[in-house]
């Protein structure tokens, strides 16, 4: 764990944060580029379109290819499109192109680049983790999440005060948070192990442990469940009720988080301010992470923490709609992060349970790919309904609402809890 889980968590907090920088980047993006709430919107939700085209091909490729190699692709390629979105005004010129719809094409670009980054490593960790540990596994991985934030948010508000050689602090920050992926992405080409198989840096004991443990659980699922073909994972009921709570997840996620900074901005704080403020609903979000995750494993409960999560996420979410004292809505939104934050590592060990290699890698991308047409639904929805009614409150609304129904979803969903509670040690099968 020691050596996979930080150095995973350290290249998904660079991913994270060439995600969402645009939320700081538009306090002052959208001025020089023209682009209003909706535009602005639109644009920032065409990354998962693309990244709806590429998970499930993007995961498979890295089950062929091996996570070393793919993943170090990803981070290459996601690295120079999100540095080149400082120079949209020049490319604006040159190609004739408005800088509105240089803006949508870069963001439909890093979708492409980044599709299969965060469902690949979901599948890489199923394939050093045996069950009873991936809630808190996922939990650790997917830190980088409020810790990109976390340390982000005040960073990006800093870059914003940049100024030169005829860039402004939105063009800086672009590239200043684009440049790490690619400096790292080589990292990964000599430290990743692919599978337990590899890893010289265990010892011998350890490795046939490990793959004992593995394999024995995967012969339980296979009998449990039986081998599921790439086409039946990706039609599979239970696949497509997940990517159902994944998609309502991801609404409230994505749809709060691109305007937060803009919501906080609205308080009448600077942009430094505006990036501390913006951070601290994800710390709270961090420490309920790791502690609800911890009780889902200790329970190998999985749908009730999700559902428990979801609710509030919504109830957070819907009531900082009404209310305008900036603490009274911060706090909300502190609560809501909680249940956001939350549910990824709790959800994710539930398609693991019941598939098992390629069906996995594919299951797992079809959810996920599936389930962030929501980071383009979200993010659509709360620019235009700002820009139809004048406020956050209807967006805020939708969201919870969205929220609310993935609670229900969860439980309503059927699955073999027994899957969950492989026991500690397994004997080899003769």
């Amino acid at each position: 764990m020691k050596r996979l889980v930080p150095f995973l968590c350290f290249c998904y907090f660079i991913a994270y944060l060439d995600r969402v920088n645009v939320g700081f980047a538009a306090l002052q993006m959208n001025t020089a580029l023209g682009l209003d709430a909706g535009m602005f919107g639109f644009g920032a939700g065409l990354f998962f379109i693309a990244y709806f085209l590429l998970e499930v091909p993007s995961n498979i490729a890295l089950d062929r290819f091996g996570a070393r190699r793919w993943i170090a692709r990803i981070m290459i390629t996601w690295g120079l499109i999100s540095a080149a979105f400082a120079f949209i005004p020049s490319i604006s010129r040159a190609t004739g192109i408005s800088t509105e719809y240089t803006f949508y094409g870069l963001r439909f670009l890093l979708g492409m680049a980044e599709a299969g980054f965060f469902p690949g490593v979901i599948f890489y960790l199923t394939l050093w983790f045996p069950s009873i540990y991936r809630a808190r596994i996922v939990s650790l991985f997917m830190l980088a999440i409020p810790f990109s934030s976390i340390v982000g948010a005040p960073l990006s508000g800093a870059l914003l005060n940049v100024a030169g050689a005829g860039l402004e602090g939105w063009q800086w920050l672009f590239i200043i948070e684009g440049v790490p992926a690619c400096i790292v992405a080589i990292a990964v080409l000599f430290y990743l192990t692919d599978r337990p198989a590899h890893a010289v840096w265990l010892r011998p004991e350890e490795r046939e442990w490990l793959e004992t443990r593995l394999e024995n659980e995967r012969r339980l699922k296979q009998s449990a469940a039986g081998h599921l073909s790439l086409f039946e994972s990706i039609s599979d009921p239970r696949i497509l009720v997940l990517a159902l709570v994944y998609f309502c997840l991801n609404a409230g996620s994505y749809g709060v988080s691109y305007f937060l900074p803009t919501i906080v901005k609205g308080f009448g704080l600077t942009n430094f301010m505006t990036g501390v403020v913006s951070a601290i609903p994800f710390v709270f979000g961090a420490v309920g992470m790791v502690l609800l995750s911890r009780h889902s494993d200790r329970t190998a409960e999985r749908r009730g923490h999700v559902a428990v999560a979801l609710a509030m996420a919504a109830v957070g979410i819907g009531l900082s709609g009404f209310v305008d004292d900036p603490v009274l809505k911060m706090a909300l939104l502190c609560f809501a992060q909680i249940g956001v934050s939350s549910v990824p590592p709790m959800f994710w060990p539930i398609p693991s349970s019941f598939m098992t290699g390629a069906s996995a890698a594919a299951g797992i991308a079809a959810i996920n790919s599936l389930g962030n047409l929501s980071g383009f639904g979200g993010p659509f929805l709360m620019g235009w309904l700002k820009d139809t009614t004048g406020s956050f409150t209807a967006g805020l609304v939708c969201l919870a609402v969205a929220a609310a129904i993935g609670a229900v979803a969860v439980m309503l969903l059927r699955v073999n809890p027994a899957l969950e509670r492989v026991p500690q040690e397994v004997p080899v099968s003769a």
